[in-house]
C-alpha cells in the first residue's frame, strides 16, 4: 500500500522560493528527442531508437551528467518490458524539501498501481530538494533524462506526460510551457509559477488541482497557472464552480470550447495544502483520495497513434478481392457477445467509499475486438472515478466499454480498469462482459 503523505514541510521556503525564482529560456531541442517532438500534437507516432533495442537500462536510482552537473533520477520499467512495444512515459517531479525517493516510494502520485504496467516511470531529484530552473538547468535536465530513456526504451512520443505537486507542480507547469511540442499533457497540484514559464504561448492538455484554502500557495495562483493554458487551448472562459468551505467535497469542472486534442480541466477542493486530499475528511490520505484516479483517467484519455506490429503489404491491394475459396456460411468468432468474461475483486475500502478491479478476460481462440462490462451497485453507492474505461451511468447499472487502447485482446488474453465508488455495503453484482 502507498504509504501516507507527510505533511511536515518548511513552509516558509516555498515562499522564499517564489522570490528566487529565474524565469528561463525555453531552448531549442536537438537530437533524437527534438526529431520527435512534434508528434506529441500532431498525432503522428515517431518510434523512438529504443524500440526493438535490447534494454540496457534497469529500475532504480541512476546519475546522469547535466548542464555540468551530476544529477539523479529514479526509473520504474514496466514489469515484463516489450522492448516492441511503445510504452507511456511519465515525469513525477517532487515537492520542496521532498525527493525523487518520497515520489516513487508514493508510487508517483498514485499513478503506478493505476498502471497496469503500461508506463515508464520517472522521477527526477531537484537541486536543493527544489525546481528554481535557474538558467533552464531543470528543463535541461528534463530533456536529457528524457533523451537516454528514449535512445534505450521503446516510448510512445505521443504519450509523454509530467506532473507534481506544490513546487513539482510549478516544474511540470514549466513544462508545458517550455516543451508544448513534447509533453502530451500535465498535471498541477496546489501550484504556482516558481519554476518560470517560458514561452508558455503553446497548447497543452491541462489539468489543475488546488485547495480552497490553500495556505501555502493560494488558490489564486492555481487559477492563474490554469488560465494560461485556457486562453493557449482556445476554451472558453470560466469561473469553474468551487465547493464551500466545510463541504468537504471537490468539484471538477472541464472547459468547453478547447481546441480538439487540447481539454482544461479544473478541480478545486476543500482543503488546504495537500495532494491526496479526501472527500468527506479533512485528513488527507494517499489510499483514500481521489486525485490520483482522476488523474489518470485524465491521462489515460489520449488515444495512442502507436502503428500496428506487423506492416501493411506495400503493393495496394484490390477494393474488392474475389474470394479464392466459397467463403465459410457462419463466419469464426471475433468477439461475438459473449465471448468475454469479468471477474471484480476488492482492492480497497474506507468508511464511506471503495475502491474496485474489473479483470476483463478472452478465454476464446479468436482475437476479441472490444469488449463491455455491465455490473450493478448496491443501493448508496456511486461511482466517482473509472480509469483504463469509460463508463456509462454512475449508479445502479453501470456500463464500462474499453478505452481505445485496451479494447483488442488476443486469444486467452486480459486486461484490466479500475474504479472509486462512495458508499458502503456490498460488492457490485451482475458482472458480466461481452464483446463489442
Amino acid at each position: 500500500m502507498v504509504r501516507q503523505w507527510k505533511h511536515r514541510y518548511v513552509l516558509s521556503s516555498v515562499a522564499a522560493a517564489a522570490a528566487l525564482v529565474v524565469a528561463t529560456a525555453g531552448g531549442v531541442l536537438t537530437g533524437s528527442l527534438g526529431q520527435a517532438a512534434e508528434a506529441a500534437t500532431n498525432g503522428t507516432l515517431a518510434a523512438t531508437a529504443g524500440c526493438g533495442k535490447a534494454p540496457t537500462l534497469t529500475s532504480g536510482t541512476r546519475t546522469i551528467s547535466s548542464s555540468g552537473q551530476n544529477r539523479s533520477y529514479i526509473l520504474r520499467i514496466p514489469d515484463g518490458y516489450d522492448r516492441n512495444r511503445p510504452y507511456r512515459l511519465i515525469f513525477g517531479f517532487h515537492w520542496l524539501n521532498g525527493s525523487a525517493n518520497n515520489v516513487a516510494s508514493a508510487g508517483y502520485y498514485g499513478l503506478l498501481p493505476l498502471s497496469n504496467n503500461s508506463t515508464i516511470f520517472v522521477a527526477p531529484q531537484g537541486i536543493d530538494n527544489g525546481w528554481a530552473n535557474t538558467n533552464g538547468r531543470d528543463l535541461t535536465l528534463f530533456d536529457d533524462i528524457s533523451r537516454v530513456i528514449e535512445n534505450d526504451l521503446c516510448v510512445d512520443t505521443t504519450q509523454r506526460f509530467a506532473l507534481g505537486w506544490s513546487y513539482g507542480g510549478a516544474m511540470s507547469y514549466a513544462v508545458a510551457c517550455a516543451r508544448p511540442n513534447v509533453i502530451r499533457a500535465v498535471t498541477v497540484l496546489s501550484g504556482a509559477n516558481l519554476s518560470g514559464c517560458n514561452p508558455g504561448t503553446q497548447p497543452v492538455a491541462y489539468f489543475g488541482i488546488h485547495g480552497i484554502y490553500d495556505s501555502v500557495l493560494n488558490i489564486s495562483m492555481g487559477r492563474s497557472l490554469r488560465d494560461t493554458f485556457v486562453r493557449n487551448n482556445g476554451c472558453t472562459a470560466q469561473s469553474p464552480r468551487e465547493p464551500s468551505r466545510g463541504s468537504l467535497t471537490h468539484i471538477t469542472t472541464a472547459y468547453s470550447g478547447c481546441r480538439a486534442g487540447y481539454p482544461v480541466q479544473w478541480a478545486a477542493f476543500d482543503g488546504d495544502h495537500t495532494p491526496s486530499p479526501v472527500d468527506g475528511s479533512s485528513s488527507p490520505n494517499d489510499s483514500r483520495t481521489w486525485t490520483s484516479g482522476e488523474i489518470w483517467k485524465f491521462f489515460s484519455q489520449f488515444a495512442s497513434t502507436t502503428p500496428p506490429t506487423t506492416a501493411p503489404p506495400t503493393s495496394t491491394p484490390p477494393t474488392t478481392p474475389p474470394p479464392t475459396t466459397p467463403p465459410p456460411t457462419t463466419p469464426p468468432p471475433t468477439g461475438e457477445p459473449g465471448t468475454c468474461t469479468a471477474t471484480y475483486r476488492a482492492v480497497n475500502s474506507w468508511p464511506g467509499g471503495f475502491q474496485g478491479e474489473v479483470t476483463v478476460a478472452n478465454g476464446t481462440t479468436a482475437t476479441l475486438n472490444g469488449w463491455t462490462v455491465r455490473l450493478t451497485l448496491g443501493s448508496g453507492q456511486a461511482i466517482s472515478s473509472v480509469w483504463n474505461g469509460t463508463n456509462t451511468g454512475t449508479t445502479g447499472n453501470v456500463t464500462v466499454k474499453n478505452a481505445p487502447y485496451n479494447g483488442t485482446l488476443a486469444p486467452n488474453g486480459s486486461t484490466t480498469f479500475g474504479f472509486t465508488a462512495t458508499g458502503d455495503g456490498p460488492a457490485p453484482s451482475n458482472v458480466s462482459c461481452t464483446s463489442p
